[in-house]
């Protein structure tokens, strides 16, 4: 693994960018300026980036939520999200019913238009969540629900297969974190999200309809979560980058700079393993 400095030392290697989105071009409220500079520069030097994000809903709302955060829309070509790929596997399962967990304000337009009914826990055919019902929840708030589900041997299809991300100055729990909490009771979970293939395959699908269809030595993933970017990018045999701020803090850093050491250490436990490490996208 190379410690960087700069997007910009390795980018004559790489065609395509395959990027993610929370943590590394912004904190959910705000954009990263010299995250959103590196994909500028990327995409002037003739690169083509994919957003790609474990975001729980299609890819249609997205860009006007990258506007107000302030990422440009020249750091980026296109956007591929979990919610897309989980879409599909949803539409099987119609009408359902589905036991339906995560705020009904944030995810409306994951369901809209699969024909797909909600119901009670007893007479749901499957669970579907897309995120806590509530911020200030945690997945052990859950654990009856699971105890329950696991008893009927429900599936639950997990539409973020994120555990925790930034959100402003504080950290949330993602869906991926209950849907964990279910594969502990042995549970069986559905994911499409980042690290399974379902998301890659639409971010080459996004490549190809851009005039971009390069071998995958060179392609090279960014990202800030261990168990979703780089495991994705590992499976996927694409290089990666591994940014080590946002949800990490400065627990990877020795006198004031990127431990490699640290970072290894760090990876190992998921088995991951990082081409590239960064402080921050820069």
């Amino acid at each position: 693994m190379k410690i960087l400095s700069s997007l910009d030392a390795i980018a004559a290697s790489y065609d395509a960018i395959l990027c993610d989105v929370w943590g590394v071009l912004h904190n959910g409220r705000t954009a990263y300026p010299a995250a959103c500079a590196a994909l500028q520069r990327a995409r002037a030097a003739g690169k083509r980036v994919i957003l790609i994000t474990n975001v729980p809903k299609p890819r249609g709302p997205i860009p006007a939520q990258l506007d107000r955060a302030g990422v440009p829309r020249d750091a980026w070509d296109a956007i591929v999200t979990s919610g897309d790929a989980i879409r599909a596997e949803l539409a099987l399962r119609a009408p359902g019913p589905m036991y339906k967990i995560g705020p009904d304000d944030y995810d409306r337009q994951l369901w809209e238009g699969l024909g797909l009914a909600t119901a009670p826990l007893a007479q749901a055919r499957f669970v579907a969540i897309s995120g806590l019902n509530d911020d200030n929840e945690t997945p052990a708030d859950y654990a009856q629900i699971l105890r329950e589900a696991r008893a009927r041997d429900l599936d639950m299809l997990c539409a973020n297969p994120d555990i925790i991300v930034q959100f402003g100055d504080r950290m949330i729990w993602c869906a991926g974190a209950v849907a964990r909490d279910y594969e502990k009771l042995g549970g069986r979970v559905i994911m499409a999200g980042k690290p399974y293939p379902p998301i890659y395959e639409l971010a080459y699908r996004e490549l190809a309809a851009l005039g971009a269809a390069p071998d995958k030595a060179r392609i090279l993933a960014i990202g800030d979560g261990v168990p979703t970017d780089l495991l994705g990018a590992n499976r996927q045999g694409i290089d990666v980058l591994f940014v080590a701020s946002g949800m990490h803090g400065e627990a990877l850093w020795s006198n004031g700079a990127l431990d490699p050491e640290k970072v290894n250490a760090a990876l190992a436990p998921e088995g991951a393993r990082a081409t590239y490490a960064m402080s921050a996208l820069a």
